[in-house]
């Protein structure tokens, strides 16, 4: 969708400095999920005292939360806590598996359930918006498409359009902060309740920093493609 509105601007005489940015987004993107996958490869063979699930529920109780579920999900690097049923859904690998990977991942989706517990605001901003960036997601695409064909007869299409990405956009800078201190809990935890080790939790470290550089990127490139709206809506011939 974004090379076909990339295409149109440039049918339009709009600015190839954006596409160079895109591609430029991809590609950085690209080397992330592969470094990411890597180290989570890396990491899933060196072993440690306790499954996923034991370390969640450790990590729970430890922060005297009982009434969160740790549950096993399908697919890989599909862990996720979800505060509407207050269930901490680990992926296979990650549930059953004793090693670093599965440590980290664990505890941190576990940060997310001390998060909740603690009433911690930007997560309980990020939940609120959940909802407005689920409506704005179901029609925003179209609504773009349709508004950059018609910018010159009908430009409030456009920045209705613009709005809703806005909102989106607001999402993942709102989720840099929730992901960093979910790692940050789960860090401190691993380390003082003696599941990691001098030397081993330096992998641990590097492997949910490497999540973390997903959201930064996801985020950047957000805020790259709404400025890219913005611009076409700007430059619109009135």
């Amino acid at each position: 969708m974004i090379n076909s509105f990339i295409h149109l601007a440039a049918q339009q005489g709009y600015d190839f400095t954006y596409l160079f940015i895109f591609i430029g987004i991809a590609v950085v993107s690209y080397i992330i999920q592969a470094n990411l996958n890597s180290k989570f490869s890396q990491y899933s063979k060196m072993p440690i005292g306790m499954t996923g699930r034991d370390i969640a529920i450790k990590m729970l109780h430890d922060n005297g939360i009982y009434d969160v579920k740790v549950v096993s999900t399908p697919g890989r690097l599909t862990d996720h806590y979800n505060p509407a049923d207050k269930t901490v859904n680990l992926s296979q690998n990650v549930y059953n598996s004793a090693s670093i990977a599965a440590a980290a991942v664990a505890a941190h989706e576990c940060g997310h359930a001390v998060q909740h517990a603690r009433a911690y605001a930007p997560l309980k901003m990020r939940s609120a918006l959940v909802p407005v960036v689920s409506f704005a997601s179901n029609m925003m695409s179209w609504i773009l498409l349709i508004g950059i064909l018609t910018v010159e007869t009908f430009p409030q299409l456009l920045l209705a359009g613009i709005i809703l990405f806005a909102s989106t956009t607001i999402f993942s800078f709102v989720t840099l902060p929730v992901e960093i201190d979910a790692s940050r809990r789960a860090l401190v935890w691993l380390q003082s309740s003696g599941i990691t080790n001098s030397g081993n939790h330096k992998y641990a470290s590097s492997a949910l920093r490497s999540a973390a550089y997903t959201y930064v990127i996801a985020a950047i490139s957000s805020l790259a493609t709404l400025l890219y709206y913005v611009m076409i809506y700007m430059n619109r011939r009135d």
